[in-house]
């Protein structure tokens, strides 16, 4: 099995060992529900994942093969929000990368990392196939990562849903990559990922993919409220969006 056999137009369905609807409350059904039907408009956009002239271009600059990248969009990462993580490694050269929810941005990172800089990417996700294909993929390509296949736990005080056990997040992060879990556990799932700022450096930055969502949104604004040391940015190069946060003191 590749990761490209198991990177389809839906997302996966959620990992064995978690009930989803044990877990919700009716409040919180209802309200994944209604963020659906608001935010349908963006899912449509985001079913396009970019220009075929703007994949070939990423994928030439990282020098990969043309179709060494799945059909993007979707529930998958966009040209636009990958070559953010391009550029960003680029510019400065994180050592320690962290990515929340695996695919094709994996293979991105891992390969701009292994051309810039040489730092190290640590991968969590939920399914523990997907990783193991995933690993396989990377492998193919001659590029190497940390992947972790990882439960998901209930969400931290403050949010919904679930949370990746992050035991295997190393003490530093320069460069927070949150493309998971999918919003439809809840639309603040992805909110959660704030446990982890207190380990990036000045400096340090966060990319949040899907972030011109309804639930991004609200997920954004609580961010700034309670992080007043980073600044944030939401940033519409690709199809979705991506928040951009900055430590800065």
């Amino acid at each position: 099995m590749t990761s490209r056999e198991t990177t389809s137009f839906l997302p996966l369905a959620h990992a064995d060992g978690w009930q989803d609807d044990l877990n919700r409350t009716v409040l919180e059904t209802l309200k994944t529900i209604g963020f659906a039907l608001i935010q349908w408009p963006w899912l449509l956009r985001s079913l396009s994942g970019g220009s075929d002239a703007a994949k070939a271009a990423l994928l030439a600059d990282l020098k990969l093969a043309p179709d060494a990248l799945p059909n993007l969009g979707s529930w998958k990462a966009d040209t636009g929000y990958l070559s953010l993580i391009v550029d960003h490694i680029k510019s400065m050269h994180p050592q320690s990368v962290v990515e929340l929810g695996s695919g094709a941005s994996s293979l991105v990172t891992a390969k701009a990392l292994q051309l810039h800089g040489g730092g190290r990417l640590t991968s969590l996700d939920q399914h523990a196939d997907f990783v193991r294909a995933t690993l396989g993929w990377l492998h193919d390509h001659g590029v190497d990562a940390a992947l972790h296949a990882v439960p998901l736990r209930p969400a931290p005080k403050n949010w919904h849903g679930v949370w990746y056990d992050t035991s295997p997040v190393p003490d530093r992060i320069d460069l927070l990559l949150i493309d998971g879990p999918p919003w439809t556990i809840h639309p603040f799932v992805r909110g959660a990922a704030e446990t982890l700022f207190k380990r990036m450096p000045v400096g340090g930055t966060v990319l949040l993919d899907d972030a011109a969502r309804p639930g991004e949104r609200v997920i954004a604004a609580r961010w700034r409220r309670r992080w007043p040391n980073f600044r944030f940015e939401l940033v519409n190069r690709g199809t979705k969006g991506t928040l951009i946060g900055t430590r800065v003191w």
